[in-house]
């Protein structure tokens, strides 16, 4: 019978942070910390500019300003629990309040990943279909795709706590790991674990695949229109935009790969490498993103000058 029951020997668990470099616990706290500042001020940033100025409530920018927000959210579940860890020796965290970090984490995941594709396609009907442009992406739809891409993160997400309820916790409870992850937690309990790992590959290779797979479609359409364009600097405009999208796009999707097979195949990996990509893919992207589609983006550039020295005006008048 117990076997058949929801038991856990453990109320809590211990989080390891970075296995085998605790004893630079301390200076990696700086470059979460700063991350993480950057993260909250950047992103910050974009969402009160894209709010204060009428001009910018377009789909393109709408679609930013949710990314904006799920950046803040996505280092706002790993990095201050890191800094516990870092900075106040703070391991212990209770298994509930584990499984909610885990399920935030990897729903806002997933949500990114998404609003990358929207954004993608957003790009993709904007330079091979401008003429359309108004019709195809109405505010309407603008707002559909954003509450599916929540919703898609929402509900995949959800059986990975539930089913890890199921389990048992016999010996261990120590995750070395830095944060909550699905499968540092899986693999410590006792019992069967099947079911959880087989859904874990199932909800990463559907996203991974079908969100770089639509990505990949819509850059390459969009490279072959860039490509027909007869002015010079319009296509090498183009191409840098392009550019730097794709970097921050592989910047998202690299280190979490690495993360995934790692859990599966690398035996040989050292933990340490393994949690400080794993740590990347959930902070470097969320402090990235309002530099690579801020300050690329000319409107909102142009609109953080006129803010601040509206703002630097007002102060010098008074």
């Amino acid at each position: 019978m117990e076997g058949n029951t929801t038991i856990s020997n453990f109320s809590s668990f211990f989080l390891v942070g970075i296995p085998g470099l605790e004893f630079l616990h301390c200076w990696l706290s700086i470059p979460v910390f700063l991350l993480y500042i950057m993260t909250v001020m950047g992103n910050g940033l974009i969402i009160l500019v894209i709010r204060e100025e009428s001009s910018l409530h377009q789909p393109m920018f709408y679609f930013l300003c949710m990314l904006a927000f799920d950046d803040i959210a996505i280092a706002s579940t790993t990095a201050p629990r890191m800094l516990d860890i870092f900075w106040l020796d703070a391991h212990v965290i209770e298994f509930d309040a584990c499984l909610a970090q885990m399920y935030l984490i990897h729903t806002f995941s997933i949500t990114e990943s998404a609003l990358l594709v929207a954004m993608a396609f957003d790009r993709y009907v904007a330079i091979c279909h401008p003429l359309h442009y108004a019709t195809i992406l109405t505010t309407p739809l603008v707002i559909r795709l954003g509450l599916v891409s929540v919703a898609r993160g929402a509900i995949m997400v959800l059986p990975c706590p539930l089913l890890i309820k199921r389990l048992r916790y016999c010996t261990q409870n120590v995750i070395r790991h830095s944060y909550c992850e699905h499968m540092a937690v899986v693999k410590l309990a006792c019992t069967n674990t099947y079911i959880n790992r087989s859904y874990g590959i199932f909800v990463a290779l559907s996203v991974i695949l079908l969100d770089i797979g639509l990505i990949s479609l819509s850059y390459f359409k969009i490279l072959q229109a860039v490509f027909r364009l007869s002015s010079k600097e319009a296509r090498s405009k183009a191409l840098g935009t392009c550019a730097a999208h794709i970097c921050a796009i592989l910047i998202t999707y690299i280190p979490a790969l690495f993360s995934f097979l790692t859990h599966r195949i690398g035996k040989r990996v050292p933990p340490s490498l393994h949690i400080i990509f794993a740590s990347i893919y959930l902070l470097v992207p969320p402090a990235v993103n309002p530099l690579v589609y801020g300050v690329k983006t000319k409107q909102i550039r142009d609109r953080v000058v006129i803010l601040f020295f509206r703002k630097n005006d007002k102060i010098s008048n008074h």
